[in-house]
């Protein structure tokens, strides 16, 4: 028994919103049916030669990506694979920082995402539960990624995590390109898109023009796309609020979709500024 997880993270600061991380769970069972099943989507859409990536879309290939969405949605409701979003509130600033906090905060949210988003330590199994992560690029030091990746492997020995049995070998943590893993880059699209409309972005016009631009409208049209069929996992889905738990803390782990807003511990709310 075991689980891969595909990581990505998005806009870092936005107008409302920042710090956008992602991650897509799927069982090693599953893995290869679902890469060739995606892999053959695309040759059917001629995107075989494509990244998809969210920045990448435009009016010719909206329909292509909303039949991707489509596809990833039926895994989704299909609980083949669980998406996790994570994000912070710019209203909510951080208090009580010390120097490592602030040089280090894109490993330290990376590390609360992976510790808490998949609600992993709900995971009921008698047996070791083998997990493998991917990271895109790590954009930091060298040595610094290491402490994280350290940090990362420690998850296993903390005490919620000892009745999942989960494993976490060293040689498990990778950091890859997103152009060779497919299941990263419909990630990218999910990420993106909520990125895109908790900023407003599907509001903005070009200067001096009174209507919005091409790419923006075909944006916004994903992101409804996509709203739809989360909705159909999750009827009263709101996209800026942590999803419920439905008076059960082991849906953490059991619901294949769910959003995150993070917190900090120590926070004043009502300032526009910098998150943590």
């Amino acid at each position: 028994m075991g689980f891969y997880i595909f990581c990505d993270e998005s806009l870092k600061k936005g107008k409302k919103y920042s710090n956008f991380y992602g991650g897509l769970l799927i069982r090693k069972e599953d893995f290869e049916w679902v890469k060739e099943a995606l892999d053959d989507r695309l040759i059917e859409l001629n995107l075989e030669d494509t990244e998809l990536k969210w920045q990448n879309i435009n009016v010719y290939r909206l329909v292509a990506y909303q039949k991707i969405i489509d596809y990833i949605f039926e895994l989704v409701k299909q609980d083949v694979i669980k998406i996790r979003i994570m994000f912070t509130d710019n209203r909510h600033k951080p208090v009580n920082l010390n120097h490592h906090h602030k040089t280090h905060q894109y490993h330290i949210l990376y590390y609360q995402f992976l510790k808490y988003a998949f609600g992993l330590k709900h995971l009921s199994s008698d047996k070791i539960t083998d997990l493998e992560i991917f990271f895109d690029k790590i954009p930091d030091k060298e040595e610094k990624n290491k402490e994280f990746k350290k940090f990362i492997h420690g998850l296993q020995h903390l005490p919620d995590f000892q009745e999942s049995k989960i494993q976490i070998k060293t040689d498990s943590i990778y950091e890859v390109d997103s152009k060779d893993h497919i299941l990263m880059q419909c990630l990218d699209i999910v990420l993106g898109a909520m990125a895109f409309r908790l900023n407003d972005m599907h509001k903005e016009k070009p200067e001096g023009q009174r209507i919005r631009g091409k790419r923006t409208i075909a944006k916004d049209k994903l992101f409804k796309h996509l709203n739809r069929h989360i909705r159909e996992v999750r009827p009263h889905f709101s996209i800026n609020i942590s999803t419920g738990i439905d008076n059960d803390q082991s849906n953490l782990f059991n619901h294949s979709f769910r959003h995150w807003l993070f917190i900090p511990k120590d926070a004043e709310f009502g300032y526009e500024g910098d998150g943590i």
